[in-house]
């Protein structure tokens, strides 16, 4: 149980600012209902945070698994920085490009009301791409308390000033028009100030990263790059691929549904808002991948290495299980929270847990990626993608105009389903893990089973109050089947021993 201590150690440390950032960001996103009574306004800026991630894996292509890789057997000073050489003068390039080109973007991604957004978007890919080698730099040398600190100040940032300048200082002015504050009025962006504290937070986690650039000698060895690309760029493609997976469904919802515009705006802030409940599924995976990509290339010379992957999985699937159930079981209470100022915010929740269980399997393959990245044959990483793009895709067009939020949360849950299956069986025969599949499989049925029941029950009585009631003693049933079918691994852990 070794292994598991020590990656839960670093999933803690790593996660804990992944988890807090996402949870800010969680809490900015949650407050949206309070602060804009119709979704339609948030329409625009979800379109924005639909371009980024698809951006991003154009900015880094793959660096950071690549840093990852080659600083195994490679000079790992010498690797940096080649790596940030190549980084810095691409990332100015990419954002010159796009910088110049945001009036045909806005354009089509109809937001000429808008332009400004663009660019501070072309600055938030900017700095959050400078800093991606330098976190990689301070996970590799397994340096968390530095990297939490400098994670959870960025986000902190971001956060005080969208509060400040969204929800506490409108309402400071309308109390008290003759302040001096009153002058930030002529700088009202409204929605805007959360693409402006985003900005300004990427630019500050760039410079708490000084110390880890002035460490950068601006050396480039040719030779070492090309290495490096032809091992990435099938990384390129996996990650546009994923994130096609990710948010096209956001990306072209109103382009796709036959509705009139403000009405398609409307449910692309409702379908924004309600993916974003499930987001906690994807805070966790997030977390973990933050700990297990350098733990699993650190591993892979270990003799027993499959045994502690197999091991992790089947750890990772029971927090999953947890999450999912804590979400679905929950549901009536986030409910609750956001129908506060307006009902129509609640519109389309009956998706989340389609939403979240898709989010499991996409962490699972996640899991099941390794095999791919450490037998060097990233082109199948690169072909399942495409193949659950290709899927994502043609759902998204052919569902969406008929089933409308349904649609879209089928097209997530289909493909991240095809591309874990794929996964599986190609990397059973290439790179063996001994998975504890039948056992896997059971843990997830029987929590979609559960909350299936939870909502059975609720259909004939439905209370807030018994609601979470019977959520709850549910949640702890499965806790409890879980302590016995585990008891002998769990009881080695020893924070759980004592429990079970």
């Amino acid at each position: 149980m070794s292994e598991i201590k020590k990656l839960a150690g670093q999933t803690l440390w790593y996660g804990v600012p992944t988890i807090v950032a996402r949870f800010l960001g969680y809490l900015m996103n949650m407050a949206l209902p309070f602060l804009f009574e119709k979704p339609s306004v948030t329409a625009d800026i979800t379109q924005v945070y639909a371009m980024i991630p698809f951006l991003n894996v154009l900015f880094t292509y793959g660096m950071e698994t690549a840093y990852f890789r080659f600083s195994q057997d490679k000079d790992k000073h010498h690797l940096y920085n080649t790596l940030s050489v190549s980084l810095f003068i691409s990332s100015l390039a990419f954002t010159a490009l796009l910088f110049f080109s945001r009036g045909t973007i806005a354009a089509a991604a109809g937001l000429e009301a808008h332009p400004e957004y663009i660019t501070w978007m072309c600055g938030i890919l900017l700095f959050d791409t400078l800093a991606t080698l330098p976190f990689a730099k301070l996970r590799q040398e397994n340096r968390p308390r530095r990297y939490a600190f400098v994670r959870i100040s960025g986000i902190l940032i971001n956060l005080l000033i969208v509060l400040f300048f969204v929800g506490v200082l409108p309402a400071y002015i309308s109390n008290h028009p003759d302040s001096p504050l009153r002058l930030f009025q002529r700088f009202d962006i409204g929605i805007g100030w959360y693409l402006v504290g985003n900005l300004l937070g990427s630019i500050a986690t760039f410079a708490m990263l000084a110390p880890e650039w002035k460490e950068l000698n601006w050396e480039f060895d040719s030779k070492l790059f090309r290495e490096v690309m032809h091992y990435s760029y099938p990384l390129v493609i996996v990650g546009f691929g994923g994130m096609v997976n990710d948010v096209l469904s956001r990306l072209i919802y109103q382009h796709v549904v036959d509705l009139p515009a403000e009405q398609a705006k409307h449910e692309l802030g409702i379908f924004a808002n309600v993916y974003r409940l499930a987001v906690m599924m994807s805070i966790l995976i997030q977390a973990f991948r933050m700990a297990a990509e350098p733990y699993f290339f650190n591993q892979s010379k270990q003799e027993g290495a499959q045994k502690s992957y197999a091991r992790v999985m089947k750890f990772f699937v029971l927090a999953c299980c947890f999450m999912f159930l804590f979400i679905g079981l929950y549901l009536d209470v986030l409910e609750w929270i956001i129908t506060v100022k307006s009902d129509a915010w609640a519109e389309g929740m009956y998706i989340v847990p389609i939403l979240a269980m898709g989010n499991i399997f996409l962490g699972i393959y996640y899991n099941l990626s390794i095999w791919y990245k450490l037998t060097g044959r990233n082109m199948y990483g690169a072909y399942i993608t495409i193949a659950g793009a290709v899927l994502t895709i043609v759902l998204n067009i052919l569902l969406i105009p008929r089933l409308h939020y349904l649609g879209a949360a089928l097209a997530t849950f289909a493909c991240y389903l095809l591309m874990m299956v794929i996964s599986y069986v190609m990397g059973q025969k290439y790179y063996p893990v001994p998975y504890a599949r039948k056992k896997l499989i059971s843990y997830l049925v029987l929590v979609s089973l559960v909350y299936a029941f939870h909502r059975l029950v609720l259909y004939f009585y439905s209370p807030l109050w018994f609601s979470v009631l019977t959520g709850t003693l549910l949640l702890a049933g499965f806790a409890m089947f879980v302590a016995k079918v585990e008891k002998k691994e769990l009881s080695k852990i020893p924070l759980l021993s004592k429990f079970v």
